[in-house]
């Protein structure tokens, strides 16, 4: 009790703070004028509300998703709302090599990319396994495989712009309709929701959490963590690891 008094809460307390605290920067809608970015995942749900944020803030939009009807009309509203340029390329995140393509196609339609937002997910049954290797195999290869594709493909242009990488896990009203019954729990309103994850990417903060708890911060945020990754990361010499 002495040690945790003396040591462990001076230094949680301290990481609290400096979690809360230390990015001071405030969020300004010009950050992402001009700005060339992908959204994948885009015709509907908190992807669309994201192409439309920022087809407010003038930036240029690139989407993707499955439905070219639902994407022709992203696109539409995007220019209406202001868009520097939007544009929509439909197709399947299944497809390797179409997340591949897609990426240099839509860094040609932009001129470059400064945001790569991966948004997209596959839905899967909730159900017990039996023994239907398909639909792991599905799973994997949209909810990860095509993020390192999509994500390695962007890095030559990411490296040109110093941009970013985005990746999306939530709780919207899409997702809710889909496990109706099953899963007891309140949508994300996906309108505010989108323009906090277009704050956070443009202030570049590690994660964003969306919630009316503050309690899923302060867990998810978890300073215990963050502390151990600090010590872990003082034991690697990063100029030999970078260089190499």
């Amino acid at each position: 009790m002495a040690f945790m008094t003396k040591y462990l809460l001076p230094i949680l307390v301290v990481s609290l703070a400096y979690y809360y605290y230390s990015a001071n920067e405030e969020f300004r809608p010009e950050m992402l004028q001009g700005k060339k970015v992908i959204v994948t995942g885009a015709s509907k749900g908190i992807g669309r509300e994201m192409a439309y944020h920022l087809a407010k803030m003038g930036a240029h939009v690139a989407v993707t998703a499955r439905s070219e009807e639902g994407l022709q009309k992203v696109v539409s509203r995007c220019l209406e709302l202001g868009a520097a340029s939007a544009h929509y390329i439909a197709g399947t995140m299944e497809n390797l090599t179409f997340a591949e393509q897609f990426v240099t196609k839509a860094g040609e339609l932009m001129g470059g990319l400064d945001m790569l937002i991966l948004n997209h997910i596959t839905n899967s049954p909730l159900v017990f396994f039996h023994n239907d290797t398909h639909i792991v195999r599905k799973t994997m290869e949209v909810n990860f495989l095509s993020y390192v594709v999509l994500s390695v493909a962007a890095l030559p242009m990411l490296k040109q712009s110093n941009g970013s990488i985005v990746v999306i896990s939530s709780l919207a009203e899409t997702a809710m309709q889909a496990t109706s019954g099953i899963f007891i729990a309140e949508a994300a309103p996906k309108e505010d929701c989108a323009l906090e994850i277009i704050k956070g990417a443009a202030l570049r903060k590690e994660e964003v959490y969306y919630d009316k708890s503050i309690w899923t911060s302060l867990l998810l945020g978890n300073p215990g963590r963050r502390i151990m990754e600090f010590l872990a990361l003082r034991k690697y010499n990063f100029d030999k690891f970078i260089n190499n």
